[in-house]
């Protein structure tokens, strides 16, 4: 017979608060922000879920029931055009937050890349919190203004640049994204696959390949493995994000 033990008082709330205590991602989102009570009403709201490399996070059309946090691991956000074509809008990492905008549905769709784990908020109760709590609406105002920012470097990315200069800029700025897994200085890590750097900055596989290709062969990159480089030479690779290469 299965002997069923009542954990002592306290107990409970203590192996809650850990959760976030241990958190690695803590110091690089929107909880980060918070004194010690408000982080503990939104830890006591979370649901973690652990999603295996491909399962989806939301998918487009859904309710837009839930916010989420990404705690660890990396994110692809796309949308499927009519005629079956996905668009990849962002990659989020550990500290991310997603479904900030969102409106009675997703208009986006979000799949782990690799491990990931993720808080999951009920989108009434967060807003419950954000109203009592002015530095997690502060914080989340920056997220949003960040976000913003991100959106309009996307527009100048795909509209203005070559393909050298979309893949340079995205090389150099890939790093500062996944603050939770530091590598050393120059190194990029690629947890995406060709084909998703190539949806994402609005080209083929074919031309992303080529360009990385004459990247390495001229020594501005070295290829360690499918998912990971080093810059050899990040000066030139800046001067050909600014075209002035």
């Amino acid at each position: 017979m299965l002997d069923i033990k009542v954990l002592p008082a306290g107990c409970v709330e203590r192996r809650q608060q850990n959760a976030c205590d241990t958190c690695g991602a803590r110091q690089f989102s929107v909880c980060g922000a918070l004194d010690t009570t408000d982080l503990g009403r939104l830890n006591a709201l979370a649901d973690r879920l652990s999603l295996k490399p491909g399962e989806p996070l939301v998918r487009q059309g859904d309710r837009a029931d839930h916010l989420f946090n990404i705690t660890s691991g990396s994110v692809r956000v796309y949308r499927l055009l009519p005629d079956g074509r996905r668009q990849i809008t962002g990659f989020l990492f550990a500290g991310d937050f997603l479904g900030l905008a969102a409106g009675e549905t997703y208009a986006f769709a979000a799949e782990a890349i690799e491990p990931t784990t993720v808080c999951r908020f009920r989108r009434a109760e967060y807003r419950a919190v954000i109203r009592e709590s002015p530095d997690l609406e502060a914080a989340l105002f920056d997220r949003v203004t960040h976000e913003l920012e991100a959106a309009g470097e996307q527009m100048l990315l795909l509209g203005r640049k070559t393909a050298q200069e979309r893949i340079a800029s995205f090389l150099l700025d890939l790093p500062a994204h996944d603050p939770c897994r530091p590598g050393p200085k120059d190194h990029v890590r690629l947890p995406m696959t060709r084909a998703e750097i190539a949806d994402y900055l609005g080209l083929t596989i074919e031309t992303v390949s080529r360009v990385l290709t004459r990247f390495k062969t001229t020594g501005v990159i070295r290829l360690l493995d499918l998912h990971e480089l080093r810059i050899e030479a990040p000066d030139r690779l800046r001067a050909i994000a600014e075209g002035e290469a």
